[in-house]
């Protein structure tokens, strides 16, 4: 590389960056790769003095902050006691000529496997590394921060790091450079914990395979299904060529399907849940493993359940630019030539459109608040009832909007025999079932007599048992016992 990886203009300007104590000791790394460059700009901006070790340093010294002392790797690990490892497991070995200079030191490995060295070894990076060096107190840390926030800085979810080693002061010397650098530790034990947070970069959004795989599947489902109804049905029995429909139509009559069954998704498991608790009687007893995850999942199926909805709302904008709308267009105009029709207008049809697309922007508009305050920053800002308003009660709202919105726009056609083609119903009538179930529940659950027993377990009453309960705000409870 002829351009440094970041400029060390950042050393000067980022502000953020955390100051360490005036007597903090120097650090040491081997290494000159991004990383390494990175992690030298951070500690530099923390504060840190800070020497990096190459085998080439005359080549790589303009790339590293001015503040960075580069020399042989000999030389640099001398004086520091806390030395980074930011080279890759096959180049372990070639350190083994430092061993003696690097006795009693403190050695952080930063490296990550690929996806094969993970299956192949069953040791960890820093479990070799710390039998190469015994030494030395090998400490596992940094492996899960990207060179690119090291150059940013921390921000939410990149702000944690797992730290773990068998010597508790050296964690502790770790942590602190983590909290001088503005990262917040986390200990996670041992060095046996090592190929654990080694695993942790090689995963690729664990939380999203099983949400994606539903809304595919309901995609596939809903496309398939309104293929069948809106272009092989009138090719096959009034001999309509309308397979130009598949690309946009048939796409944007799916993806409002697609939508709406994954927002009532995201409701169903709560409702079931306090189902479960109320023939329960207790709120200490485990949900059943399948409804646990569900319930972890809710935060993704919300947000595919807003880019569906998104690219709804695109895809309906893009309909009147087609050609063949254009085409029916005209064609609709000669027709009313023909049959000698000055005036068109049939006013229901037009107020039902209104309100149609009305509460449909409005849904859309609330599953937007819904989306931006799920992000870590937007929610880290808010406390907790503020979050449960807007992400329970809004969603709700949302929900029911989402609900009219479909009403309006199947209106009559539930009851017609034309919509009913090869004998399946209209697409929309599908989609109302699950959200219609969660309204139909979460609204016996305002019923007083549901309402008040769900608040008293959820505090902590639990039936079959002989517990003084009141909930704070009702006095006139403040005689009963509950004894059920």
């Amino acid at each position: 590389m002829d351009k440094p990886l970041i400029s060390r203009r950042l050393v000067d300007s980022d502000s953020s960056l955390a100051e360490f104590p005036s007597e903090a000791p120097k650090v040491g790394i081997l290494g000159s790769g991004d990383f390494a460059r990175s992690l030298a700009t951070r500690l530099v901006g923390s504060g840190l003095s800070v020497v990096v070790g190459s085998r080439h340093p005359k080549r790589i010294v303009g790339l590293f902050p001015s503040a960075a002392k580069v020399t042989f790797q000999a030389e640099a690990v001398g004086s520091p006691e806390v030395i980074f490892v930011a080279v890759f497991r096959e180049h372990y070995s070639s350190l083994c000529g430092l061993s003696d200079q690097l006795a009693g030191k403190i050695l952080v490995d930063v490296s990550n496997p690929t996806e094969q060295e993970h299956l192949q070894h069953r040791e960890s990076n820093a479990e070799y590394l710390a039998s190469l060096f015994p030494t030395c107190t090998v400490v596992k840390a940094f492996n899960v921060i990207s060179a690119w926030t090291l150059q940013a800085g921390p921000r939410d979810g990149n702000r944690q790091v797992p730290i773990c080693s068998d010597q508790p002061e050296a964690k502790r010397t770790v942590s602190e450079l983590a909290h001088a650098m503005g990262f917040t530790p986390v200990d996670v034990g041992s060095l046996a914990s090592a190929q654990e947070i080694e695993a942790i970069p090689l995963r690729l959004l664990p939380g999203w395979k099983v949400p994606t795989i539903l809304a595919l599947g309901l995609f596939i489902f809903f496309y398939t299904y309104n293929f069948i109804r809106d272009v092989l049905q009138p090719y096959v029995q009034e001999n309509k060529n309308e397979f130009y429909k598949l690309p946009l139509s048939v796409v944007n009559t799916t993806l409002p399907c697609v939508a709406y069954v994954l927002l009532s998704l995201v409701y169903l498991p709560g409702v079931l849940a306090a189902t479960l608790q109320l023939w329960r009687g207790t709120k200490y007893h485990r949900f059943p493993d399948w409804l646990d995850h569900w319930l972890q999942h809710r935060k993704q199926i919300g947000l595919l359940s807003f880019f569906c909805a998104a690219l709804h709302a695109v895809y309906s904008v893009c309909l009147p630019v087609r050609i063949s709308y254009r085409y029916n267009l005209v064609n609709l105009a000669i027709k009313q030539v023909l049959t000698n029709k000055s005036h068109l207008w049939v006013e229901e049809n037009v107020w039902r459109m209104e309100i149609y697309l009305s509460l449909g922007v409005l849904a859309l508009g609330v599953l937007s608040l819904l989306a931006v305050t799920s992000l870590p920053s937007i929610a880290n800002s808010l406390n907790w009832r503020e979050f449960n308003f807007v992400q329970s009660t809004l969603g709700f709202v949302a929900l029911v909007l989402s609900t009219l919105h479909t009403l309006t726009y199947g209106w009559t056609r539930a009851f017609e025999e034309s919509s009913y083609k090869f004998y399946l119903p209209p697409t929309f009538t599908l989609t109302l079932l699950v959200p219609c179930v969660v309204i139909l529940v979460k609204g016996l659950f305002l019923l007083p007599c549901l309402s008040h027993r769900l608040s008293k377990i959820r505090r902590g009453w639990e039936k079959d048992s002989a517990v003084k309960f009141t909930l704070p705000m009702d006095h006139a409870l403040a005689q009963k016992t509950s004894h059920v």
